[in-house]
C-alpha cells in the first residue's frame, strides 16, 4: 500500500509531539557542585555535617572541664600545653559509618582550639617511625630526624557510636549516642566523659516520592 502524503504528514506530528518527551525521560543525571559546609541530608544517616557539629561541640565540652587547668598546675615547668592521642572510636551503630572522619574531626577540633598538643597514634605513628629509621641510615647528617625524640602523650581519647531505630506506619526516628572519654595515661584516672544524641526524624511520603 503506498504511502500518501497524509499519512506521511500525520507521522511528522506525531512524532514532533513526542520527541521532547523523548528526550525528557533520556535526559540522564545532572551534577552541580555546592558549598562543603552545606548540609544535604537526603536520609536520615549520619553524615558529614552530623560527624563536624558533634566533635565540635563535644571537644569544647572536654575543654571546659577542670582537667587542662590542673594539668598545667601541676606541672609549671613544662612550656608544652597538655598532649592527647586518639586511641579510636567504635562504631557500634545500625549502619556503616566513616569513623576515620569523625577522628579526623576530634584532631582538626583539638588542634583548632590552641588549649591541647595532639600527637599522631596508630599507622600513622608507624610509619613516620619507620621514616625516621629509614633516615637514621640514609638522610645527610644533620638532616635526618632524631630517634627518641616523640613526644609523650599525657591523655588518650576513645569512645563509641552506637545508634538504635524506632519506626511505624512510614514513619522513622533514628536515634545516635556518641560516648567519649579522656583517660590520664599516667594515673588511669578518667578526666571527662561526654555524651551528644542525635535524633533524626523520616517519614514517607503519602504519594510514595
Amino acid at each position: 500500500m503506498p504511502i500518501t502524503a497524509k499519512y506521511l504528514k500525520a507521522f511528522a506530528m506525531v512524532a514532533l509531539v513526542t520527541s521532547p518527551l523523548l528526550l525528557t525521560g533520556c535526559g540522564g543525571t545532572s551534577v552541580s557542585r555546592v558549598d562543603a559546609g552545606q548540609e544535604i541530608a537526603l536520609t536520615d544517616r549520619w553524615n558529614a555535617t552530623d560527624s563536624r557539629l558533634v566533635s565540635e561541640e563535644m571537644i569544647d565540652d572536654m575543654l571546659s572541664f577542670p582537667w587542662v587547668q590542673r594539668w598545667r598546675q601541676e606541672n609549671p615547668d613544662r612550656a608544652r600545653q597538655p598532649t592527647v592521642i586518639v586511641l579510636g572510636v567504635r562504631n557500634r551503630s545500625h549502619e556503616h559509618i566513616q569513623v576515620d572522619t569523625f577522628v579526623n574531626d576530634l584532631r582538626r577540633a583539638m588542634i583548632r582550639s590552641g588549649r591541647v598538643d595532639f600527637v599522631a597514634g596508630g599507622d600513622v605513628r608507624d610509619a613516620i617511625r619507620e621514616e625516621r629509621s629509614d633516615q637514621e641510615f640514609n638522610a645527610r647528617s644533620g638532616t635526618a630526624a632524631e630517634l627518641a625524640q616523640e613526644t609523650g602523650a599525657n591523655f588518650a581519647l576513645s569512645g563509641s557510636i552506637d545508634s538504635w531505630v524506632d519506626q511505624l506506619d512510614g514513619k522513622r526516628v533514628t536515634n545516635y549516642q556518641v560516648d567519649l572519654k579522656l583517660i590520664d595515661i599516667q594515673t588511669n584516672r578518667e578526666v571527662w566523659a561526654g555524651q551528644k544524641r542525635l535524633q533524626k526524624f523520616q517519614e514517607r511520603s503519602k504519594f510514595g516520592f
